[in-house]
């Protein structure tokens, strides 16, 4: 399945017409955005199944079966990147990892994850770099941010200030780390 859905693939999940998801989409309760020129709808799936969920329609087991759950490692320490992307696979999540701020930003609009987790020290581009251009220049798909970093309690306050969806302090345990990402996830 796509990350994105035409109005009428949403319909049809939803089990409405697809005219009652150009109402919710006109009204503002459903998420979606225009083709240049064209005009038709789409819808990330993402969005679509906060709706679902918010709304209380039940989310078909094609849609649960075909979502792939990527995660973005964004950190310049290789260990530590080992480490997260170690328990993550465990756990059945599929993961890339960027070495800084500049290689995540690439990489967020090739790969797609569903959450990034973000340290906020890195060289060339850092993660308040990083929130800092994803407040500004949204991105067409629903992707949580995760800052994991041994900065200051502080630092760790700006980040979410500046966009993070959650942040967990280094050092963190494995079950910490995947309470986390399995909750951001869920939020969807």
């Amino acid at each position: 399945m796509a990350d994105v859905l035409t109005s009428s693939e949403a319909a049809r999940l939803c089990g409405v017409s697809f005219r009652t998801v150009i109402r919710w989409v006109e009204r503002g309760q459903l998420q979606a955005y225009r083709l240049p020129g064209r005009g038709d709808r789409r819808i990330p799936v993402a969005d679509l199944r906060r709706f679902m969920r918010t709304n209380g329609i039940p989310e078909p087991a094609e849609l649960k079966k075909e979502m792939v759950r990527r995660v973005l490692i964004a950190e310049d320490e290789p260990n530590m990147a080992r480490a997260i992307g170690r328990a993550l696979k465990r756990d059945g999540f599929e993961t890339v990892t960027a070495n800084d701020g500049f290689q995540a930003g690439l990489l967020l609009h090739s790969y797609k994850p569903g959450l990034m987790t973000l340290d906020i020290c890195m060289p060339r581009v850092d993660g308040f770099s990083v929130l800092r251009s994803l407040r500004e220049n949204p991105l067409p798909f629903a992707c949580k941010v995760l800052v994991i970093s041994a900065d200051t309690a502080d630092r760790l306050e700006q980040a979410r200030a500046l966009g993070a969806d959650e942040v967990l302090s280094k050092p963190f345990t494995n079950q910490e780390l995947l309470a986390a990402v399995r909750r951001l996830y869920d939020e969807g």
